[in-house]
């Protein structure tokens, strides 16, 4: 640990540090359905650097349901993907199906108050708090901020030239995060958190193993890391900080304002979101809502610049104002290249999935990457057919990239809302092409899934 670290830094790395190494309680490997039987740490390493190709090769071997021997050992992972287990999971008690503790490798970075970490009625008043910020209206609030974001970024790109799109869009939606969640318009201040957001996201799935062990911390990337979250930490707690006592706090439009003056009405002594809160809200919504809704924007590009008919479908549409079928090009996207492989739940009492008992301890994941490539819930599943989602084809809980029932993704429509409207502005301006011999497949990026070859396209002027 650095000595000039802020105190509340050091404190949730102490606080998150037993989450991260795993939930207490070990499973017996007779309680669990069968799987590979390698050691928990080559499991865990397939699953987090190899998960597109190892967990349809277990899906073919085990069948539906399946389990997985993670760190540390002890700990299982039974994976599901029918609608119907998909349901059971998202509808299960969420005194038993603990999302928090499924999600807490995360933790030591998102902090202890993050919406993805608490259960229970932490979880509930937290979701309650938050959700103002992402209704309806103030969603339309939000859009013509990032329409002016997404102008600005796509009048930049030059013809001709192949680029990858996964870092042009990554740079777009950092600015939306930057500008229309954290409130941030000062230069100086956007290029003091640009670099230290970058490097918060692009941590290694190695870094994101290691939290959990103090001896590490003091090593190469987990000590950099550490030290990057010191100083992201350090500017956040001086903008809310700067926030609190801006005179025209009611008037703005950002949602760290509109967090700032949120309050449980239905508690007359609530006070509000403390600063280590809104700390870890941001930073939740920074994680969950950047890099995801970049890598889906890149690979949407990339799907309609080698489908000509798509394309050309897709651009209808966005002249024409028609905001469902722009939304089901992107959700087509995200079925067809997950970003994120599973949604996962950690059983605090004994319970019940498609028929099977599992002990207390037992983690339960419904599987985004299997769940969205199965031909019986997704007819002709590899190919790109945005149309599936305007016919009412997609059934329930068979596309989950936002997870489900109480625990669905908060941003979800502000996820929705920034792609449909970047999709927009690209369409109007440019026809999409590939360069020669371009090729894409996943590639694992500390949590998410991205394209390896970065999405490269060609744009030329309308």
């Amino acid at each position: 640990m650095t000595t000039d670290a802020d105190p509340r830094t050091e404190a949730r790395f102490e606080r998150m540090r037993p989450l991260s190494q795993g939930v207490s309680g070990r499973v017996d490997p007779a309680d669990v359905p069968d799987g590979p039987k390698y050691p928990g740490l080559l499991q865990s390493i397939a699953l987090m650097r190899f998960r597109h190709q190892w967990i349809p090769h277990l899906h073919r071997r085990y069948g539906d349901v399946f389990s997985i021997r993670i760190l540390p050992e002890g700990r299982w992972l039974v994976v599901f993907n029918r609608p119907e287990h998909v349901r059971e999971i998202f509808a299960g008690d969420p005194e038993i199906f603990h999302a928090g503790k499924g999600n807490a490798i995360l933790g030591p970075v998102m902090g202890e108050h993050s919406l993805l970490l608490v259960d229970g009625a932490q979880h509930k008043r937290a979701r309650k708090l938050l959700m103002p910020a992402f209704n309806g209206h103030a969603l339309r609030g939000y859009e013509s901020m990032v329409e002016g974001l997404a102008k600005t970024e796509v009048g930049s790109w030059d013809e001709g030239r192949p680029f990858r799109t996964l870092e042009r869009m990554n740079a777009l939606t950092l600015e939306v995060i930057l500008q229309v969640v954290f409130g941030v318009t000062d230069e100086g201040r956007l290029a003091e958190l640009r670099p230290l957001v970058n490097r918060t996201v692009n941590v290694s799935p190695a870094v994101f193993l290691g939290w959990g062990f103090p001896r590490l911390q003091r090593l190469g990337p987990w000590r950099r890391a550490f030290e990057n979250q010191v100083a992201l930490d350090r500017v956040i707690y001086a903008l809310i900080a700067e926030r609190r006592t801006a005179r025209d706090l009611e008037s703005r439009s950002d949602v760290l304002s509109r967090l700032l003056l949120v309050r449980d009405e239905d508690d007359p002594t609530d006070t509000g979101l403390t600063d280590e809160e809104l700390r870890d809200q941001l930073v939740t919504l920074l994680l969950a809502g950047h890099e995801t809704t970049a890598t889906a924007l890149a690979w949407t590009l990339h799907e309609l610049a080698k489908d000509p008919v798509q394309e050309g479908k897709a651009r209808a549409a966005a002249l024409r104002g028609d905001h469902d079928h722009l939304e089901a090009v992107l959700k087509e996207s995200m079925r067809l290249h997950p970003v994120i492989p599973m949604v996962v739940r950690h059983l605090m009492a004994p319970a019940t999935v498609g028929g099977i008992d599992l002990p207390a301890g037992a983690n339960v994941a419904a599987s985004i990457i299997l769940a969205h490539s199965s031909e019986t819930s997704h007819p002709d599943h590899a190919a790109f057919r945005p149309e599936r989602f305007l016919s009412g084809e997609v059934a329930a809980n068979t596309w989950i990239p936002f997870g489900g029932g109480v625990r669905r993704c908060i941003g979800a429509g502000f996820s929705l809302m920034e792609g449909v409207v970047v999709l927009r502005e690209v369409l109007a301006a440019y026809d999409l092409g590939l360069p020669p011999g371009a090729r894409e497949q996943p590639k694992v990026r500390n949590i998410t899934s991205v394209p390896k070859h970065g999405a490269r396209v060609v744009v030329r002027r309308r």
